[in-house]
């Protein structure tokens, strides 16, 4: 069943942290170009108009949507053909988008930033899934959870610092300096996983479901156009309508079609497990909550003055956040304390409830600039230290509760549910802010200071108030499916493939039992 030698030959410090520089590519490199369009914009047009606002948006998107697509696809090829193998692919993928961004000027800059944008999210694609399913296969009980805290400082504590990262390295040196050191670190971390033995499971050949895909593609991109345009088409215009008809038939579809197929792209038999599926769900509302760091940076910027009587700009903004990316990176190790002490349930709930106090605090939109910045600071730095709680010990119950022949697909499921739920969590805030502009505050709430923002203000109150939905939301989802523990006992080791197979049903013999040999 599988090319795996024994855990202990394969879980070394060069792996992990190659691993870690791999999934850093997108997290904080990729991740930087939402912060960094302006500067983008305004070098490549240095020469012409070679580039308009909507397309590079479209860019800068394009890289999460193709993530979140194809995540599942990637993961389960994984499985299939070799978990090193398609991490390594990744990193590759990664550099050749980046070096096409570098190169991206004059008229062909439009076409490199889409296509660049497009390759780094197939790279994401294959890099997150496979990646994970390695820290499964190759490490077991506590060394795994430190290695799933490393895996997290890599994506949590990278996004974490992406705006003033990229604000940084726009400022000093230029944004395709940012590209440049993603195509360096991409080397890097394909030497350091390189000749790592190959992971996989050999399974009998199947027909990949390219229907099921295509519906769930479908599905999504018209979901994800009607949340980012419904606004500027008009919520009741035909156009909306029909795409959101779109959305709804074709994943109707998508779950009839998958439910009947032997070989399905998202195989919904992981869904019986109540622990997988809740710690998926509560991942994607919580990783929903991106749209309160997004929006009250808007915020600040749009409707705020420092007190010399300039306006905060892009990196200013970032400086507040510095918090949040230092306090990822600081507690996530305590996190994987926390989950070894308790148990998963605990730590995931304290680290939901340590977010909801940061989204109160940034809803408080009504106050003075000063008084904002102050408790934008505090809260940036409980945001960070309550998805550090979450982090770890969320991940650790997703892969423990899968089985190893499932790692690679049931991973990507997971994290797909972390990139989708960021972009349709950051769509929606950010529909709800721009829908909102123009709206008369109500004699309830009282704005301080300037009257000219009141209504962009009240937008941006009502836009944060949609993560905290999100997180009472994720809440309830880890109550309702997250085992007690006292989590004092350490962790059973996770069967390797081969140990499975003893479970695996034999389609001959039509019962459970050890595949024979002939099988």
């Amino acid at each position: 069943m599988s090319d795996t030698p024994t855990t202990k030959q394969l879980g070394t410090e060069k792996l992990l942290w190659g691993i870690v520089l791999a999934v850093v590519t997108f997290w904080l490199f990729a991740g930087t170009a939402g912060t960094v369009a302006p500067d983008m914009m305004a070098d490549i047009n240095s020469t012409g108009d070679h580039i308009d606002a909507s397309s590079l948006n479209l860019a800068v998107s394009l890289t999460g949507l193709f993530s979140g697509l194809f995540m599942v696809l990637f993961g389960g090829l994984a499985d299939k053909m070799g978990r090193v193998r398609i991490t390594l692919a990744g990193v590759v993928l990664n550099a050749v988008g980046s070096l096409l961004l570098v190169f991206a000027s004059g008229a062909a800059a439009l076409p490199l930033l889409l296509v660049g944008r497009a390759i780094q999210g197939l790279g994401a694609a294959a890099i997150m899934p496979a990646s994970m399913a390695l820290v499964k296969a190759y490490w077991d009980g506590k060394g795994r959870q430190r290695a799933v805290s490393m895996w997290s400082i890599g994506s949590w504590g990278g996004s974490g610092l992406a705006a003033i990262f990229g604000g940084t390295v726009v400022q000093f040196v230029g944004w395709r300096g940012i590209f440049i050191a993603s195509v360096l670190i991409s080397a890097v971390a394909f030497v350091m996983i390189m000749g790592t033995p190959e992971n996989k499971v050999v399974t009998q050949r199947t027909r990949f479901d390219v229907v099921g895909l295509v519906l769930f593609i479908v599905g999504t991109l018209g979901l994800m156009i009607v949340l980012l345009y419904g606004s500027q088409l008009g919520w009741t215009s035909w156009l909306t309508l029909l795409l959101a008809v779109v959305a709804v038939v074709a994943y109707v579809a998508f779950v009839v079609w998958e439910r009947r197929q032997d070989n399905p792209f998202i195989d919904f038999t992981l869904f019986r497990n109540t622990t997988f599926t809740g710690a998926t769900i509560s991942n994607f509302l919580v990783n929903g909550t991106i749209g309160m760091l997004i929006i009250s940076q808007q915020v600040i910027q749009m409707a705020g003055e420092k007190p010399d009587g300039s306006p905060y700009t892009a990196f200013d903004a970032g400086l507040l956040s510095l918090g949040y990316g230092i306090f990822i990176i600081a507690f996530i190790r305590v996190g994987e304390k926390l989950l070894q002490r308790f148990g998963a349930r605990k730590p995931m709930i304290w680290g939901s409830l340590i977010s909801i106090v940061a989204c109160l605090m940034l809803m408080a939109t009504h106050v003075l600039i000063g008084q904002y910045a102050i408790l934008a600071i505090i809260a940036y730095c409980l945001f960070g230290l309550g998805l550090a709680f979450y982090a770890t010990p969320s991940t650790d119950a997703a892969l423990t509760n899968l089985p190893a022949v499932q790692a690679g697909s049931g991973s990507g499921i997971y994290k797909m549910a972390s990139t989708l739920g960021g972009a349709i969590g950051t769509a929606v805030s950010l529909a709800v802010y721009y829908g909102l502009m123009g709206t008369r505050v109500p004699d309830l709430i009282v704005m301080e200071g300037r009257s000219d923002n009141e209504s962009l203000r009240l937008a941006a109150m009502v836009a944060i108030g949609v993560s905290l939905v999100f997180l009472l939301l994720a809440i309830l989802s880890i109550v309702m499916t997250i085992p007690k523990s006292d989590g004092r006992i350490s962790p059973r080791p996770q069967p390797t493939p081969d140990e499975e197979a003893t479970l695996i049903e034999c389609p001959t013999c039509h019962g459970v039992g050890k595949v024979h040999a002939q099988h």
